[in-house]
């Protein structure tokens, strides 16, 4: 749902998922701005995930609890907030693996009743099979391009979870960014969001 206020996508998924791929592809679709919310971990959270085994010579990284995440979450969720009561639209990369993670960023609508989720804020889950998310996150491991090791997917899908009367959207994120940007804005709830 679409508030007065703006509204707010968050592209959601474990990491290998695409969220910055496509949500930087849907950022040049529709007039709204593109983060990351890897952009918003503390340097300690980045420095305990992508933490080096000197005894096994790699990377393992260390999983974040939900008290490192919780730093975290409350600033997207001051962000959200900020987009919203400035009645611009936001398009947000973020894992969100968790009901109660999610609860904290439908928070930054300031309509937002707790569990009721009727949001500003939409959530769009990129499902991927592990397999292909395995070998995604090796390829950019192995170029450098992000600091969280493949050994700490499986703590992520672990984590995963979504509550079908949460309303989340899902799109088959195998298929290229580009019909994964065309789904995303067919998609009936998020028709208002499209509008120019």
């Amino acid at each position: 749902m679409v508030s007065r206020n703006g509204a707010v996508i968050v592209i959601m998924g474990v990491s290998g998922a695409r969220k910055t791929t496509i949500g930087q592809k849907l950022e040049k679709e529709i007039n709204y701005k593109y983060l990351d919310a890897d952009d918003f971990h503390s340097q300690s959270n980045k420095e305990k995930m992508s933490s080096f085994n000197t005894t096994e010579k790699m990377s393992m990284g260390i999983p974040l609890t939900d008290e490192d995440r919780k730093p975290w979450l409350e600033s997207l969720r001051d962000a959200i907030e900020e987009y919203l009561i400035n009645k611009k639209g936001l398009i947000l990369g973020c894992s969100a693996l968790k009901k109660q993670y999610r609860e904290i960023l439908r928070s930054g609508d300031p309509d937002y009743k707790s569990e009721g989720y009727t949001s500003a804020v939409n959530f769009i889950l990129l499902d991927v099979p592990a397999e292909v998310l395995i070998a995604r996150v090796n390829k950019r491991a192995a170029e450098g391009k992000h600091y969280m090791p493949a050994s700490l997917l499986q703590s992520q899908l672990d984590l995963l979870k979504i509550d079908e009367s949460e309303g989340i959207l899902r799109v088959d994120a195998t298929l290229s960014p580009e019909s994964i940007v065309d789904t995303i804005k067919e998609m009936h709830p998020l028709q208002s969001c499209f509008q120019s």
